[in-house]
């Protein structure tokens, strides 16, 4: 009997309670559950209401059915789809009873994305920007996930790769005309073009990945200061929630708080941290410790102190620092010409100035431009790699050419080396992690051709 894969199921909408869920079963033994538990097959694609029925414990839902057969569904298996009313209960008695029809499991975490790459309906590129588009929090982010699961990436990779394969036709040429000198020589320039146009064009592409990175990524700033400067209620202002507790006590925020924004489709993540300053309480002194260790990892540090205060702040060099001064409204006198921020985080007065500037401060740092096709350290480092493979072909391509006026076996030699650099493993675009075991949230892959573009 031929090997199966298990049929896995799962909840595909949110957490329950709600007004509608939605369950998904994939794999060999769909259809049979759709019998199971409707009664009959639905017509393929075409939304049926049924009561779904439990053979053990009777009527569960009335609900939609919907039969998607294999290969025209979402993982390329056969599919069936249950949208239910979304009570706990409800859910609970439909996994019960898909837990007693044999052949059946509940999905692992990112399977059915897994099931969907193997069977060719997403390559990699695209898996991933279906795990960062479900994970954004704002809208530039969206927009930059929906490009790499529009599959801009992956397209962009075939086009590599067919240029790739236009150069090494011609050399191929070359080495059956190796021993016509003028011939080869002929075909040998045209090839050493496409080389260098294409090593220039994925060195632009690795250029412009360094703003989309930090996008998904998003912004660090650490809110820093003296113990009772007002950090904790600036970031619940900009929360627009009670993030963090306030009290006229020194000390009260003992470890990071983090809290994350939306500033114009930026997304930034404000912490809070421990006041500075020398105490002898042992766990005062590790939220110290900690608050010292965010400033100096984040990408921007706010250093709050209260009006009149010029002290310098006590952290190291690093990030950029911006003074902001807080509690004017209760200052003795103006704190003009001191440079930085004045603000009152309890009344809001000039806290609209600081958000401005930080908007400002992340459009700067994400650029304000379309998102660019490189948005993972992964990509960056196969394609740097695949530039470096270029440069190589190109320099045995350009000795190649200098020994045209050789002998023809010696002509031969040059060219074979030149393709033998084009084909090499390192040189292809390497499908994005065929080689790599990927683990990022999404699946588990060994060793799968995940884009098609490399023959290993």
């Amino acid at each position: 009997m031929p090997f199966q894969l298990p049929t896995i199921y799962a909840l595909a909408s949110g957490r329950p309670p709600s007004a509608i869920a939605i369950v998904r079963v994939s794999g060999p033994r769909a259809a049979a559950t759709l019998e199971s538990l409707c009664g009959r097959l639905p017509r393929p694609r075409m939304a049926t209401l049924t009561t779904l029925t439990s053979p053990e414990t009777g009527p569960i839902d009335q609900a939609v059915a919907l039969w998607f057969p294999a290969p025209h569904s979402a993982t390329g298996e056969d599919v069936a789809e249950f949208q239910l009313h979304g009570g706990r209960a409800v859910i609970a008695a439909l996994f019960a009873a898909l837990g007693k029809i044999e052949g059946l499991r509940p999905a692992e975490p990112g399977e059915f994305t897994r099931r969907a790459f193997e069977n060719g309906k997403l390559d990699l590129t695209e898996a991933e920007g279906l795990d960062d588009l479900i994970h954004a929090d704002t809208d530039r982010q969206r927009r930059q996930a929906l490009r790499h699961l529009q599959g801009l990436l992956g397209h962009r990779a075939q086009t590599w790769r067919k240029q790739i394969i236009e150069a090494m036709a011609l050399v191929e040429a070359g080495i059956d005309f190796s021993d016509e000198g003028d011939v080869s020589a002929e075909l040998m320039a045209p090839a050493l073009q496409r080389v260098a146009a294409l090593k220039t064009e994925i060195q632009e592409t690795i250029a412009a990945s360094a703003q989309s990175e930090r996008l998904r990524e998003g912004l660090q700033v650490a809110i820093a200061g003296p113990p009772n400067a007002g950090k904790s209620t600036l970031l619940n202002r900009l929360a627009r929630r009670e993030a963090a507790i306030v009290s006229p006590y020194a000390g009260t925020t003992r470890d990071v708080i983090e809290v994350h924004l939306d500033l114009d489709g930026y997304p930034v993540t404000l912490i809070d941290t421990a006041g500075l300053r020398e105490t002898n309480d042992p766990v005062e002194q590790e939220g110290v410790r900690r608050a010292r260790a965010r400033a100096e990892s984040a990408d921007l540090v706010l250093w709050m102190c209260e009006a009149g205060d010029d002290a310098p702040p006590p952290l190291a060099d690093g990030a950029p620092l911006w003074v902001v001064r807080n509690k004017i409204d209760l200052a003795a006198t103006p704190t003009k010409g001191k440079g930085g921020f004045a603000i009152s985080a309890a009344t809001w007065q000039g806290v609209d100035t600081v958000v401005g500037s930080l908007v400002d401060f992340a459009r700067d740092t994400f650029g304000g431009g379309e998102a660019a096709l490189v948005s993972r350290a992964r990509h960056r480092a196969l394609l740097t790699e695949t530039v470096e493979a270029l440069e190589r072909a190109g320099q045995r391509g350009a000795r190649a050419m200098r020994s045209s006026r050789r002998s023809s076996e010696s002509r031969f030699m040059r060219w074979d080396g030149f393709w033998a650099a084009l084909t090499s493993r390192r040189f292809w675009i390497r499908s994005f992690g065929s080689s790599a075991l990927v683990n990022e949230g999404l699946f588990h892959v060994k060793r799968y051709n995940v884009l098609g573009l490399i023959h290993s």
